[in-house]
């Protein structure tokens, strides 16, 4: 069955109630050959609906990342939306945006990321202005994912890993100094002003390392 045949009747995107035709989505997509086979804890499929409004949250909490590395001097390798799997564990995960830090030195020459081998990203960032059928934040701790920023659409949390889950972080570990309060006065003003307007202001305020 190909994905159009599962379009519900008359076009409209699925609902609430439409709990069935998403769930039928995920088995048809676990079945595509060569796609990534995102799983939660319950080793589900993850399917979740996002609309055109979140996307808009997704570069500048990046864009702040990249300015106040490169402004206090600390090297980071951006991983995008890379999907990072663990076959030995049947999960893997893909986040908005992901980062090596403290360990971006010893992945920058890997043409691949093995995560049976390898360490996950230093930093991830997940914009979840919708709900999702993953608990991401189980599945980011099994991967073990050291820090997590998590945007609602209206402000961050930065988590940190601890051996009971995560933990709010008072700021940044893997970017020392920068706090959640910091990157949601920039954000708070996202439909004020333009990107760059708001992350050449953002970089002014950043002290030289």
């Amino acid at each position: 069955m190909g994905l159009h045949e599962l379009a519900p009747v008359g076009g409209r995107a699925p609902g609430r109630r439409d709990g069935w035709w998403l769930q039928r989505l995920a088995e048809v997509c676990q079945n595509l050959p060569d796609g990534p086979r995102l799983r939660d804890e319950r080793n589900q499929p993850d399917v979740a609906t996002a609309p055109r409004s979140a996307r808009t949250h997704d570069a500048p909490p990046g864009r702040i990342v990249e300015t106040y590395s490169e402004r206090r001097g600390i090297e980071i390798l951006s991983c995008a939306s890379t999907t990072f799997k663990r076959p030995d564990l049947d999960r893997a995960f893909e986040p908005d945006e992901s980062y090596y830090i403290a360990h971006a030195d010893q992945i920058r020459p890997k043409d691949e990321v093995d995560l049976q081998i390898d360490l996950p990203p230093d930093l991830v960032i997940e914009v979840e202005i919708t709900s999702s059928a993953i608990a991401k934040l189980r599945l980011f701790a099994a991967m073990g994912v050291p820090e997590v920023w998590r945007h609602d659409g209206s402000r961050l949390e930065m988590l940190g890993l601890e051996a009971a889950g995560y933990r709010p972080l008072a700021s940044s570990r893997g970017l020392p100094g920068l706090t959640a309060e910091m990157i949601d006065a920039v954000l708070a003003r996202r439909f004020e002003q333009g990107e760059t307007a708001l992350i050449k202001e953002f970089r002014g305020t950043i002290a030289a390392g």
